[in-house]
C-alpha cells in the first residue's frame, strides 16, 4: 500500500525537490531539475522503482515530524524500545550539484538504523551500476550518476543494485549520509559532498530564516501563511524565476481513476496568480525574476501563446504514458508531459496583462518592449475574445464558451487601459474600451441563469463552476452586486461536506465537460475562494470557519494538495500545489482586511 499523499513533506534545492514520506522514505525525486526523468520513483509504484529509507529497524512511521521555524529543514522524531533518534532531512540551496542531507542523531539509549538506496533512473526503470568510489559509492545509468558519501565509517554493501547499511546511534552521536546527483562522465564526487553537515545545516537555515523574514504579513494566520510562501519558494525554479505547478506527476483526483496528470511544469495562470501572492507578501526579488521569466518565455507571436511551459521556457512538453509504473495505488495511466501545453485557453491572456498591471504598479522596472507585447496580446484577443477554448480547468472535451475565459478577456482589457493611463499610452485606449464593454455586456447576458440567479460555467449549460467566485476579486462585479450576492449563495450547489468542487458532475460517473471516467475530491482552493467570496459580502463567520476547515486539512507539516477527500479524510492530487498555497495566502490577506479573526 502506497503512503497517504498527506504523508508526505517536501526538501528543495530551488531547482528540483525531494518527497519524503513519514516512514523515512524519499519516494520520489528529480535529477538534475524539477521536470528531469526521477531516479526515485517508488510514489507510482513500489520500492522497485527507486526509494532512499533510512530508519529505525523494524519501524514503520516516526512518532513526529516538523519543520524547522521558518525553515525548509525536516525534524523526523523516532522513538523505539531502546531509544530515541532525530533524523534531519534537507536540500542546501544550489551552488554545484543537487544533493540530499540526511544526518541521524541519537536522543536516548541505542538506536540500530537501516538505510536502503535503491536508485531507479529513467522514471524508475533503469537499474544503475553500483560500485565503489574511494570513500563513497555510485550508481550509474546512461548520463545519471548517484554519488553517496557518510562523514563517519560504515559499511555500505551492495544487494541487486540497492546500497545498505545497518548502524548503531546511541545518545549523543551524529552521522550524516549526503547524495549527490552528477553527469555520469565526470569520474570525481561532487564537490559538495565535502561540505561538512553542520556548515550546510547552518547555511541552510540561515537562507531560509533570511528569506522568511520578508513575509510582511503579520496577521492571525501567519504560521499558515509563512508556510504557503515557503512552499511557493520551494517550487520556484532559481536559474529562471519560473514556479513550477507542483514537483509530482500522476498523483490522482480519484483513487484508481484516470485524472493523473504532469504538473512539474510552470503554468501562466498559476505563475500570475504566484506573482501577484509574492508582491502582496513583500517579495519582490521573487516577483522580479518571474516577471523576467514571463517575457522571455512568451516572446513571440501571441497567437503562440501556450497556458504552460517548462522550467526554463521549453515549450515542446510532450505528453507520454509510462506503462512500467503501476501508478499511485493503482491509478493509470501515469504520465510524463502535459498536453495542455498546445490548448487554447484565451484566459491566460488575461492573467499575464493583470500580472503586469500589478507588477507595473508595484513599482518593478518595466522592460522596453512590455508595453509593445501588451498590444500585440490585445490585437489578438480582440480577435478571438469570442471563440470557445478549453478553460480554466484544461478540459479534454469539446471547447465552449466558458464564462472566465469572457471574464479574464475583460481582465485583459480593463488592465491594458490601466497600464496606458499609467504609462501615458493611450493610442488603442478607445478600441480596448469599447471590446471590455462589449465582453461584459455578454457575459451579463449569455453568462447569467436568471432561474438558479448565478453565473454558470458556460454560455447555456446551467452548470455551475466555482471560477465565478473569483469575479469581485477580478473587479467584474463589486462584492454587493446582486449578481454576486446570487453567486456565491448558488455556490452551495458544489458543497461536498464542507468544502467545493470546483464544478457538478453529471452524476452517470463520467464528468459532462471533459469526458472522462471517474469522480475527484474537492478542489482545495475553490474552497479559498468561497471563504474569500463569503468575507466579500459581509458573511464575516462563515468565511471564518470555512478558511478555517481548509487549514484543517493541510497535513502536520503544513502542505495541501490540489484536492481534498471529505469523505475518506484524505489528500488527493499532486502535492505540494502551489495553486492551493497562492490561495491560501490570498484569501488570508483578503480575510484580514475585511476584518475576519480567529475563532
Amino acid at each position: 500500500m502506497s503512503n497517504p499523499i498527506e504523508n508526505y513533506a517536501i526538501v528543495s534545492d530551488l531547482e528540483t525537490a525531494a518527497m519524503i514520506g513519514s516512514d523515512g522514505s524519499v519516494d520520489w525525486l528529480c535529477v538534475p531539475q524539477f521536470d528531469s526523468p526521477a531516479c526515485f520513483a517508488a510514489l507510482l509504484g513500489n520500492g522497485s522503482n527507486g526509494f532512499w529509507r533510512i530508519a529505525p529497524v523494524g519501524a514503520q512511521e516516526c512518532s513526529r515530524r516538523a519543520y524547522r521555524d521558518d525553515t525548509l529543514i525536516l525534524d523526523s522524531w523516532w522513538e523505539t524500545g531502546t531509544g530515541a533518534v532525530r533524523v534531519t532531512d534537507f536540500m542546501p540551496p544550489r551552488s554545484n550539484s543537487p544533493w540530499l542531507v540526511r544526518t541521524i542523531e541519537g536522543i536516548a539509549g541505542c538506536v540500530t538504523m537501516r538505510s536502503e538506496l535503491r536508485p531507479r533512473f529513467h522514471q524508475g526503470r533503469v537499474v544503475p551500476w553500483v560500485r565503489p568510489a574511494g570513500a563513497c559509492t555510485v550508481a550509474v545509468a546512461g548520463p545519471d550518476a548517484l554519488w553517496q558519501s557518510a562523514d563517519a565509517p560504515v559499511d555500505f554493501l551492495d544487494c541487486d543494485g540497492s546500497t545498505v547499511a545497518e548502524f548503531a546511534v546511541p545518545a549523543g552521536r551524529r552521522l550524516t549520509l549526503m547524495l549527490a546527483w552528477a553527469p555520469s562522465h565526470l569520474n570525481d564526487p561532487p564537490v559538495d559532498l565535502c561540505v561538512p553537515a553542520e556548515t550546510a545545516l547552518k547555511e541552510t537555515g540561515d537562507f531560509w530564516r533570511e528569506w522568511t523574514s520578508q513575509c510582511c504579513y503579520e496577521g492571525p494566520w501567519r504560521e499558515a501563511v509563512v508556510r504557503s510562501l515557503i512552499t511557493l519558494k520551494a517550487l520556484t525554479y532559481a536559474p529562471t524565476g519560473g514556479i513550477i505547478a507542483a514537483p509530482t506527476t500522476s498523483l490522482p483526483g480519484c483513487i484508481g481513476g484516470e485524472r493523473n496528470w504532469d504538473y512539474r511544469f510552470c503554468w501562466l495562470r498559476d505563475s500570475a496568480l504566484a506573482l501577484s501572492c509574492l508582491l502582496r507578501s513583500g517579495y519582490r526579488e521573487e516577483a522580479t525574476a518571474w516577471l523576467a521569466w514571463l517575457l522571455r518565455t512568451i516572446a513571440g507571436e501571441p497567437a503562440d501563446l501556450q497556458t504552460v511551459y517548462g522550467v526554463e521556457g521549453q515549450r515542446r512538453l510532450p505528453e507520454t504514458e509510462a506503462p512500467w509504473l503501476p501508478g499511485y495505488e493503482g491509478a493509470r495511466p501515469v504520465r510524463f508531459g502535459n498536453a495542455a501545453a498546445g490548448q487554447l485557453q484565451l484566459d491566460v491572456y488575461g492573467e499575464v496583462i493583470d500580472a503586469l498591471y500589478r507588477a507595473l504598479r508595484a513599482g518593478i522596472p518595466v522592460q522596453r518592449h512590455m508595453w509593445s507585447l501588451v498590444n500585440a496580446m490585445m490585437r489578438y484577443l480582440q480577435k478571438h475574445w469570442r471563440d470557445p477554448d478549453r478553460g480554466l480547468w484544461e478540459v479534454r472535451g469539446p471547447q465552449r464558451q466558458f464564462v472566465h475565459s469572457r471574464i479574464m478577456s475583460w481582465v485583459a482589457a480593463d488592465r491594458a487601459l490601466r497600464m496606458g493611463a499609467l504609462l501615458g499610452r493611450n493610442g488603442s485606449s478607445g478600441e480596448w474600451r469599447a471590446m471590455r464593454d462589449a465582453v461584459r455586456d455578454e457575459v451579463c447576458r449569455e453568462g447569467w441563469d436568471a432561474e438558479q440567479c448565478s453565473f454558470v460555467q458556460s454560455y447555456g449549460s446551467g452548470s455551475l463552476d466555482a471560477s465565478a467566485l473569483l469575479i469581485p476579486r477580478l473587479g467584474f462585479l463589486p462584492p454587493d452586486d446582486e449578481r454576486v450576492r446570487g453567486t456565491v449563495a448558488a455556490m452551495r450547489g458544489l458543497d461536498h461536506q464542507g468544502f467545493l468542487r470546483r464544478y457538478a458532475s453529471n452524476g452517470s460517473g463520467i464528468h459532462g465537460i471533459d469526458g472522462m471516467r471517474g469522480s475527484e475530491g474537492t478542489f482545495v482552493a475553490c474552497s479559498l475562494w468561497y471563504a474569500e467570496a463569503l468575507a466579500g459580502i459581509g458573511q464575516l463567520d462563515r468565511a471564518r470557519d470555512t478558511f478555517e476547515r481548509v487549514l484543517g486539512v493541510r497535513n502536520d507539516v503544513g502542505l495541501l494538495s490540489e484536492q481534498w477527500d471529505p469523505q475518506a479524510g484524505r489528500q488527493l492530487g499532486n502535492a505540494p500545489k502551489a495553486f492551493s498555497h497562492i490561495a491560501l495566502v490570498e484569501t488570508a490577506f483578503a480575510l484580514q482586511r475585511a476584518g475576519v479573526t480567529p475563532a
